[in-house]
């Protein structure tokens, strides 16, 4: 595999930007399109490795979609009515893919399996397997890894489950799964999580309801298909505020961005560590979102605790990297959940920012970052995503900021969430 060149020392990054729709509620808006009855019109759905993944499955399960220029039409059918698949389920790399599906289809009458490529292959499925067990479903496993094979039961039946640590995935399995269960189910949160499971039911036409740190779900399939509108992924806009932030001479207006209060964490954050980042043209029905304008400004150290995580999970390697560059040092715990995802990301963001000459101090649970150290590599260096789509792209920026020759192996990741990315670089950063 080649590796690609990367963009380094920029002097301005410019102009504006849209950003692909958002992952997590792409993969929702199909899940829950699919059981709908009639047809689910998806405007912005994210056309990534990830999303086609949901996708071929629901097709496998017999749900008919039809892909236009600027609009995805999902052909739903009920949940008793969706055929057995003629091969295991391949989820590639993704894990909301994975453990959503594992709650939507619990109650199916026929066996599926479920696969994934050799990266998710190693993540533990146990956070999910255990709690729709007590529920009823019954999958095979071996220890708790894909491949997993979910088998006919009798049926499902509500439980009174408290979270172990906070998970939006799991959280969305049992949702899901307590829908088509006997009885009421409830989901007790240690830290409020990403609603956006909750909102698109309701738009749906289901309601589950929130009492404090409990989701109450009560029994009922009975969606009905409806327009969604994805917003610009909040996720995927991070890599352009922070580079926007750091990059000298730097102007940037990012439309349309999700920033649902679960799930903004990324500018409570950056606004914590000083930066100041407006919101324009805001949008506050369902998903709500807004244009963000984000200019060059200096950042001062902090500290980011388990509480600060769960709405800010997936951007925590763009704030190591802010943090390098931040007046002071910045703590970064309760992060541990990073052990898990595609890579070991605390281990992968200390070695691969440390590479470029960055001053990173791996932690069991985050990061210690000493900040104010300029990058810089002596000759020309390769730094390795690992395939992990959020570290490559991350690494990109981080080259932005780096004087000497940088180069990233695994590029190709980023196309689990942001098949684009390369191009808005090329387009957006000044040499």
């Amino acid at each position: 595999m080649t590796n690609r060149q990367l963009k380094t020392a920029a002097t301005g990054i410019n102009g504006q930007l849209t950003v692909p729709g958002d992952k997590s509620i792409s993969h929702r808006a199909v899940m829950l399109g699919s059981i709908a009855t009639g047809e689910t019109t998806i405007y912005g759905l994210l056309d990534s490795d990830d999303v086609r993944n949901t996708l071929g499955a629901m097709q496998q399960l017999g749900v008919t979609v039809d892909w236009y220029d600027d609009r995805v039409v999902v052909h739903g059918r009920p949940l008793t009515t969706l055929t057995e698949p003629d091969g295991p389920l391949d989820m590639g790399n993704s894990g909301t893919s994975t453990r959503l599906l594992m709650g939507l289809l619990a109650n199916q009458s026929f066996p599926m399996t479920f696969v994934g490529d050799a990266s998710l292959s190693t993540r533990p499925l146990a956070r999910v397997i255990d709690p729709l067990t007590k529920m009823g479903a019954r999958f095979v496993s071996t220890n708790h890894r894909l491949p997993v094979t979910t088998m006919p039961g009798f049926g499902l039946h509500g439980i009174h489950y408290r979270l172990p640590v906070a998970s939006a995935q799991v959280k969305s399995a049992l949702i899901l799964a307590g829908l088509q269960a006997e009885g009421e189910t409830v989901i007790t949160e240690p830290l409020a999580t990403r609603d956006h499971t909750e909102r698109m039911l309701h738009h749906f036409g289901v309601d589950v309801v929130r009492d404090g740190q409990d989701i109450i779900v009560t029994p009922n399939t009975a969606l009905t298909g409806t327009t969604i509108n994805v917003p610009g992924d909040i996720s995927s806009a991070a890599f352009w505020i922070v580079a926007a932030l750091l990059v000298p001479n730097s102007e940037l207006r990012l439309t349309g961005v999700g920033i649902n209060p679960t799930r903004d964490g990324i500018l409570r954050l950056l606004r914590r560590m000083g930066a100041v980042i407006e919101l324009d043209n805001m949008i506050a029905e369902g998903e709500p979102t807004a244009d963000l304008i984000v200019r060059t400004q200096a950042l001062q150290g902090t500290a980011i605790t388990s509480e600060d995580i769960p709405t800010a999970v997936d951007e925590i390697p763009m704030l190591v990297l802010a943090a390098t560059q931040a007046l002071g040092d910045t703590l970064i715990t309760g992060a541990q959940e990073l052990h898990v995802k595609e890579t070991d990301r605390i281990a992968t963001v200390t070695t691969q920012l440390n590479k470029l000459g960055a001053n990173i101090e791996a932690r069991e649970d985050g990061f210690l970052v000493h900040g104010g150290t300029p990058l810089h590599v002596e000759e020309p260096t390769v730094v390795d995503s690992s395939g992990d789509h959020r570290i490559g792209m991350m690494l990109a920026i981080a080259a932005l900021l780096t004087d000497g020759e940088v180069a990233l192996a695994n590029a190709d990741s980023v196309s689990v969430s942001y098949p684009s990315f390369f191009a808005d670089l090329e387009r957006l950063v000044e040499d």
